[in-house]
């Protein structure tokens, strides 16, 4: 039993060691990050936290439906249920990396029955072949554990929590693109609700019309060609809003299967009414940024890498494991469990590869080339974020400013418009110059409402660019 302290205190001495992790820990990628947006100046970088409040800010366009149909995302949504079930698979494989850090104990029970050969020895005497038959029964009970002395243990176990931050970062990601994509799906249904009864209620002024005109040629007033002409504008009227039928049916089915349901089980009331549009605030807080999951999810993904290269690091160094069992041995299942019968060994264990034709430098190799991949790929995720923001502001901002334009060219249509039909009721002009002003306005009118749901569409883009929100983040100084 002496003998075994030499090998205990060189097992403690190598675990006392277990704080010395090889590899290089862990610092955040620079990322090329501007002092402020082209398009917003008081914006300032800041550094990423997915998990801060995102804010239920669909419910800034003021719409019930719109409302009661996102909070069914997180519930039916497949993709966001996917990543939910992606999450909870990181959390078991960190489990089980944290479970190395504990000794593991085994238990066997094994029953034999054998009988002796007989054999000759050197002596040249022989044994008797009659040796009887013999029982033996053994209970082992076994325990081992690895000594983190590299750090491997714990290198392994920072880069699966590193995963397990990743992962809740794409659940993030999937509900919020779920989400805005509901959004977008629904606004731009409104819009063809919207230029659907703009549709119908141009098509019934040109009833009207055509009412009128076939009065005037019925009196004498107004040739066959007008008639034909007021014919044709109201049947390409009328088809112009059947045509809308098959977009709008599309919209439906997508948000049908972003909430869960089959398309067949699935339907919103049309609706001539547009959503809100979200007032855009002038100050837009540092800290919004920050909460953009994707972006959160891949400086964790690098962090997760650069633990791996520490993994692959820590195989050029021997293994030291501490290893004991200990049970009962004999012939007899009535008495095994007697002293006599009692057996038991410990000791530790060093492993080192010797020779592998290069297999660890390759594994090594192959470790800082993935974490140089996820360093580039959270840069470019960065630079993505800021793109996308930038983008939609410059969108909202030019499109608040076509809405003006367009809307007084709409208005000098109707304008035009009436002031032709005076003129045709007069007789000084053609029923084709009412006919020309009539799809003029009517243009008009169609791009005032295309406009609006660009606006909209960017509005709910703009959300998802910032991670939510803009409410209930102050600026960080």
């Amino acid at each position: 039993m002496m003998r075994t302290k030499p090998c205990l205190i060189a097992a403690c001495v190598f675990a006392l060691l277990g704080g010395c992790a090889v590899g290089p820990d862990y610092v955040r990628p620079q990322a090329p990050l501007p002092a402020a947006f082209k398009e917003s100046r008081d914006w300032k970088p800041a550094q990423p936290a997915d998990d801060a409040p995102t804010g239920r800010w669909w419910a800034r366009f003021g719409d019930a439906e719109l409302n009661a149909l996102v909070e069914q995302v997180d519930l039916s949504n497949q993709n966001v249920l996917a990543a939910a079930a992606q999450f909870r698979q990181a959390e078991g494989v960190l489990g089980a990396a944290r479970a190395a850090w504990f000794p593991t104990l085994g238990s066997n029970f094994t029953a034999s029955r054998a009988q002796g050969v007989s054999s000759t020895t050197t002596s040249g005497s022989t044994v008797s072949p009659g040796t009887p038959i013999k029982n033996t029964d053994r209970l082992t009970l076994t325990s081992s554990w690895e000594a983190d002395v590299w750090g491997r243990i714990s290198r392994n176990v920072e880069a699966n929590r590193a995963s397990v931050a990743a992962s809740a970062a794409d659940l993030q990601a999937a509900k919020l693109s779920a989400q805005a994509t509901l959004v977008q799906n629904y606004l731009q249904l409104r819009v063809n609700d919207a230029q659907r009864r703009l549709l119908e209620e141009t098509a019934q002024g040109y009833r009207r019309s055509l009412e009128i005109t076939r009065n005037r040629f019925e009196v004498g007033v107004a040739g066959r060609i007008d008639v034909a002409q007021a014919e044709l504008q109201l049947r390409t009227t009328e088809a112009q809003a059947v045509d809308l039928k098959v977009a709008r049916a599309q919209y439906e089915h997508a948000i049908a299967v972003l909430v869960g349901k089959a398309p067949a089980d699935f339907s919103i009331a049309p609706t001539g009414a547009l959503p809100r549009l979200p007032a855009l605030p002038e100050l837009l807080p540092a800290r919004l940024l920050e909460r953009r999951p994707d972006v959160a999810g891949a400086e964790r993904r690098a962090a997760a890498a650069n633990a791996q290269i520490g993994v692959a690091q820590a195989a050029f160094f021997p293994a030291l494991t501490l290893s004991a069992s200990g049970g009962y041995q004999g012939t007899s299942l009535s008495e095994l469990t007697t002293l006599p019968n009692r057996f038991w060994s410990l000791g530790p264990a060093l492993a080192l590869t010797l020779f592998d034709a290069g297999a660890r430098s390759a594994v090594k190799e192959q470790a800082l080339a993935a974490y140089d991949k996820t360093v580039a790929t959270y840069r470019q995720s960065v630079l993505t974020a800021f793109q996308e923001v930038e983008d939609n502001l410059a969108a909202l901002r030019v499109l608040a400013e076509e809405d003006g334009v367009q809307r007084e060219a709409a208005g000098f249509a109707a304008e035009a418009l009436r002031l032709t039909q005076n003129q045709y009721q007069a007789g000084t002009v053609s029923y084709l110059n009412v006919v020309t002003n009539q799809t003029a306005a009517l243009s008009a009118d169609r791009s005032v409402v295309d406009v609006s749901g660009r606006r909209l569409v960017a509005a709910a883009a703009l959300f998802k660019a910032l991670g939510g929100d803009w409410d209930g983040l102050p600026a960080r100084e």
